[in-house]
């Protein structure tokens, strides 16, 4: 049979063209995802086989800190992060101008007081020393969970960011060391009691309901979220990532492995 050259160039831009509408409807969207060590990334290793039926695949990267996960995306260099609390996303967006938006609810990792000394907080001498993160919104955590548990009180008025100079009772008299959140776990074989957050309590083998002395319910206002640049926020991938991280085999992982240490937040 003889082609005519006409027909041979509709022929092979027919075939180009349901080639090109095949790639495209089976084409691999790669995004970046940071995450901070321990349960986040332990969670998001799960969320990987799940976000690849949707043809996304995600590239973790591990992170020893809080602030470089919000830098590192709002750069560009990361297209998601999923670690933060509501209230450190603010005070970042505030404090260095970004422009990152939280898309979905992610996980809870409940902060705890710890101690090797004391089997609860009743036990700890007046004048004690306590450890607690040195970033603001974790100072505040830490005071709030204090205050929950009538060991201090704050303020009235004073919001989620309540600083040491918000403290109007202390019967304790409680002197409060504030360290890098992840030097806190080491800091308990010298001071009396430290706040330990969720994934650097379960890198030092510590479970809230278990170990920790006073711990944050599920109902505090700290869950993790799914972090992106507010110009991606309506991008499909990020529905993808989105419903992949909130996936019912997700949180089933959750609940098995962490037993109420890391709790599901969707």
């Amino acid at each position: 049979m003889v082609f005519s050259f006409k027909s041979l160039i509709a022929t092979v831009s027919i075939s180009l063209l349901g080639a090109l509408c095949v790639s495209s409807a089976s084409a691999t969207q790669t995004i970046k995802v940071g995450v901070t060590a321990g349960p986040a990334a332990e969670i998001l290793e799960q969320v990987i086989p799940i976000a690849k039926k949707k043809n996304l695949e995600i590239k973790l990267y591990e992170f020893q800190d809080y602030v470089r996960p919000h830098a590192a995306l709002a750069d560009g260099e990361l297209d998601a992060n999923v670690f933060s609390t509501k209230v450190w996303l603010d005070a970042q967006n505030h404090d260095r101008g970004y422009n990152l938006v939280p898309v979905g609810r992610a996980f809870t990792l409940p902060m705890a007081f710890y101690s090797k000394k004391f089997k609860n907080f009743n036990e700890v001498p007046a004048g004690s020393t306590v450890g607690i993160p040195n970033d603001r919104t974790m100072v505040g955590r830490a005071l709030l969970l204090l205050e929950a548990n009538n060991i201090i009180k704050l303020k009235e008025g004073v919001g989620l960011i309540p600083s040491t100079f918000d403290i109007t009772s202390n019967p304790k008299k409680l002197k409060f060391l504030e360290l890098d959140a992840a030097m806190l776990p080491h800091s308990l074989n010298d001071l009396a009691v430290s706040a330990i957050n969720g994934n650097y309590a379960a890198l030092a083998g510590l479970n809230p309901l278990k170990d920790g002395l006073i711990a944050e319910d599920k109902d505090a206002p700290y869950v993790c979220y799914i972090v992106v640049q507010n110009k991606d926020k309506n991008a499909s991938w990020v529905k993808d990532l989105v419903t992949s991280v909130q996936d019912p085999a997700v949180k089933k992982f959750i609940d098995n492995k962490y037993q109420g240490s890391v709790i599901a937040g969707f």
